[in-house]
Parts: structure tokens; C-alpha cells; sequence
């Protein structure tokens, strides 16, 4: 929690700004992200160690959302698996700020797989879904939900 503090005196000391590749001013941020600034301070103190500044992540880290992320949506168990992942559930992040940042990650780094019907996580349902960690089956999880989802897009 300290370091977390301390990160986040250090970015506003720094006067650091979103990255213009992090809030597209020609796409308002979706539902469920009341500060797009926030939320990208969040994932840079929390989440872009290992996936990334770009959401590419890496084999030895953690892995790609970029592009990806947002599949898990259109597939039975995807959203649930979104917010049960080890990174989701074990991070210091309250509820609330958590919820902002997932939505803010499914627009930035895969909107274009964003269905038109999206409904932003909450508080509240992050805070179920993260009391239910997953652990060593969430790698083949996710293969098996982006098989799926594959699946459910083949024309």
C-alpha cells in the first residue's frame, strides 16, 4: 500500500499525463470509467509492470490483452474469468477502483471486440467475482474461453 502511495505521489510530483495512445480524445471512455486519468494511473501502478504499457504482455509475464481482452465477453464464463484472474483478484486496488480500471482496460487495449451491448463491471461484482481466485488453471482457462470465442466468430 505504501509503495502504491508513494508511486502514485511520485506520478503527480513528475506532473505526468495519459499518454495520448491511452485516452483517444475522438472515443469518450465507456460506461463504469468516471475518471479515464484515474483509471490509467491505476493500471500503471498496478497491472503495466506485467502486461505492459501497450497490453502486449509476455510469455514470462503476463499475457497479451491487447486486442484479446475484450473476446472474453462474447463467451460463457469470460467476464467471470476477466475478474477471477490472479492479477484481478489478489490486487490492492478497492472494489470500486478496480471495476474502473477492467473497464477502462476492456476500451483502451480492445474495443473493437467491446460488444455493442457491454455492461461495465461494478463494485460490487468485482468484489464477487475476486473472493473466487483463480490460480493454476487460469492459463488453461483462458485457452479454452479464446478457443470459444474463436469459435463463436468463424463466419
Amino acid at each position: 500500500m505504501r509503495l502504491a502511495a508513494a508511486a502514485a505521489a511520485l506520478l503527480a510530483a513528475a506532473n505526468l499525463s495519459m499518454p495520448a495512445c491511452a485516452s483517444d480524445s475522438a472515443d469518450a471512455a465507456p460506461a463504469g470509467v468516471d475518471d479515464a486519468q484515474r483509471a490509467w494511473q491505476h493500471w500503471t501502478l498496478n497491472c503495466q509492470g506485467c502486461h505492459r504499457p501497450d497490453g502486449t504482455g509476455s510469455a514470462a509475464t503476463a499475457p497479451s490483452l491487447a486486442g484479446t481482452v475484450a473476446r472474453f465477453l462474447s463467451v460463457p464464463g469470460g467476464r467471470e474469468y476477466l475478474g477471477r484472474v490472479p492479477g484481478v483478484a489478489t490486487s490492492p486496488l478497492s472494489n470500486a477502483d478496480l471495476s474502473e480500471v477492467m473497464n477502462w482496460m476492456l476500451w483502451r487495449f480492445d474495443k473493437e471486440h467491446l460488444p455493442a451491448n457491454f455492461q461495465p463491471y461494478t463494485a460490487p461484482e468485482i468484489g464477487r467475482l475476486r473472493a473466487a481466485p483463480l490460480r493454476l488453471e487460469a492459463s488453461q482457462m483462458r485457452a479454452e474461453l479464446l478457443k470459444k470465442a474463436d469459435a463463436s466468430a468463424a463466419p
